[in-house]
C-alpha cells in the first residue's frame, strides 16, 4: 500500500496538486482501490466459486452436501471475505491517523466475527435439516445439540464483540465467567431443562416426528410436527397447533398411538348394556328362529342353553367371518360385572384397518350388524328414557 501511496503522490505531483489537497486525494484514492478490491474478491466468491460449488455438490451421489452447501450458507460465507479484505488494506491506508486506524480495525473485526456467527447459524439450520426417509433417534439427538450450539456460538460471539470493544483477550473474559455460572445456569435453565428432557425422550425411543400421540394433561391430541430443546409442536386433528414443552412430557405422561399404527391391527372395545330381565332359558320357539337365520345348527342347539350365552357364542363366531377383523391377533365377547343398567356385554377384537376414517367406518358397520342380530336371540339392549 506504501507503494501505491507514493505512486499516488507523484501522480498527483505532476498533475500540479500538492499539499493537503494531495494529501485528502491521496486518501481517497486509496479507499476507492480498498473498495475496488473488496468489491472484487465479493465479486469472485459469489460468481465464480459458489457457481462451482454448487456444481460440485449437485453432481455427486450424496445428498448432505447439497443440504450443507446450499445457496444460503455460500451466500452468507461470501459476505465475509470482503471484509477480510477491508480489515487487511483499509488500516493500512490510515495509519498516519492512529485513531481512525484503530476505529476501523474494530469494527472490521465486529463486522467478521457476528457475519461468521451468523454463517455457522446458517450452516447448523442447514445440518439439522438433513433427514433420511425413515426418522430416526439419531436426527433428533442432532437437532437438540443443534439448538445447544447455536446458543453457544452466539454466547461466544457476544463474549468476542465485547473482548473487541474493550480491547481486551477474550480469554481473558471467559475465565472471569467462572464468578458468573450461576447466573448463566438460572438465565439457561428452561434450555439445560430441555435439553435434558429431549435426550431422555429421544434416547429412550419415546418419541419421534410424525408419532401419533395424546397428552391427558393438555389439549394435544395429534402428530408431531417439530422437536426442539424446549418445545415439542403437536397438530391437533381440528388442524390446531398445541406447544408442549419436553418436561411436561418426561415428568407427566402421554400416551403414543405408534405401537398401534405398526402393528397388524387397530383395537375396538365396545360394551352393551343388556336388559337383564330378557336373559332366559331358549325354548324351542327361540331355537327354532336361529337355526332358520343360520345362526346355529339343529345338532349345536341340543340340550339346554341360555339365550345370552348362544348370543355371545354367536357373536364370537360372527367376528371370525368377518374378513375386517384381525383373527389372527385376540377376539372374545365377554360378560362384565352387572350394574344398575344392565348386564355390560364387552365386545373386543381388531380391525386390520387401522386408518382414521376407514377404521370407524368399518367398526360401525360391524357394531350395527350386531345391534341388528340382538333381537333374533330374544335379548334387548338396555335403554333409559327421558322423563317426559
Amino acid at each position: 500500500m506504501e507503494e501505491i501511496r507514493t505512486f499516488a503522490d507523484s501522480i498527483f505531483e505532476l498533475i500540479g496538486v500538492s499539499g493537503t489537497t494531495a494529501n485528502i486525494a491521496s486518501y481517497v484514492l486509496m479507499v476507492i482501490i480498498v473498495s475496488a478490491l473488496s468489491w472484487l474478491a465479493g465479486y469472485i466468491c459469489r460468481r465464480v466459486l459458489m457457481p462451482m460449488v454448487l456444481r460440485l455438490t449437485a453432481h455427486t451421489d450424496v445428498k448432505w452436501d447439497d443440504k450443507v452447501f446450499n445457496r444460503t450458507v455460500l451466500a452468507s460465507a461470501c459476505r465475509i471475505v470482503p471484509a477480510i479484505v477491508i480489515w487487511q488494506l483499509l488500516p493500512l491506508v490510515f495509519s498516519e491517523s492512529l485513531f481512525l486506524n484503530e476505529f476501523l480495525k474494530r469494527a472490521t473485526a465486529i463486522y467478521i466475527t457476528v457475519m461468521s456467527v451468523r454463517t455457522m447459524i446458517v450452516l447448523v439450520d442447514s445440518i439439522k435439516d438433513i433427514e433420511s426417509e425413515k426418522y430416526v433417534s439419531m436426527q433428533q439427538y442432532l437437532r437438540s445439540f443443534c439448538g445447544v450450539f447455536k446458543i453457544v456460538l452466539v454466547f461466544v460471539a457476544v463474549i468476542i464483540v465485547v473482548a473487541i470493544l474493550i480491547d481486551k483477550s477474550p480469554l481473558r473474559l471467559f475465565a472471569g465467567l467462572g464468578a458468573t455460572s450461576a447466573i448463566l445456569m438460572l438465565v439457561f435453565k428452561d434450555t439445560i431443562e430441555g435439553l435434558v428432557a429431549g435426550i431422555r425422550l429421544t434416547s429412550n425411543d419415546m418419541l419421534h416426528k410424525g408419532d401419533w400421540i395424546t397428552v391427558p394433561s393438555t389439549s394435544a391430541n395429534g402428530t408431531v410436527e417439530e422437536m426442539t430443546l424446549t418445545t415439542v409442536k403437536i397438530r391437533n386433528f381440528d388442524n390446531t397447533i398445541v406447544t408442549v414443552s419436553p418436561q411436561t412430557l418426561v415428568n407427566g405422561s402421554f400416551q403414543n398411538w405408534v405401537g398401534m399404527q405398526q402393528s397388524a391391527g387397530r383395537r375396538v372395545t365396545r360394551t352393551l348394556y343388556y336388559n337383564i330381565h330378557t336373559i332366559k332359558v331358549a325354548d324351542e320357539n327361540l331355537k327354532g328362529n336361529l337355526i332358520k337365520h343360520g345362526f346355529f345348527t339343529e345338532e349345536e342347539l341340543k340340550g339346554e342353553h341360555v339365550n345370552m350365552t348362544l348370543c355371545c357364542r354367536y357373536m364370537e363366531k360372527f367376528l371370525s367371518m368377518q374378513p375386517e377383523v384381525n383373527t389372527s391377533m385376540q377376539f372374545m365377547v365377554r360378560q362384565l360385572e352387572p350394574t344398575t343398567t344392565g348386564l355390560p356385554v364387552e365386545f373386543y377384537f381388531f380391525l386390520t384397518e387401522k386408518e382414521w376414517i376407514p377404521y370407524e367406518h368399518q367398526l360401525a358397520d360391524i357394531m350395527n350388524r350386531i345391534y341388528a342380530m340382538i333381537p333374533e336371540f330374544g335379548l334387548k339392549i338396555y335403554q333409559r328414557y327421558p322423563k317426559i
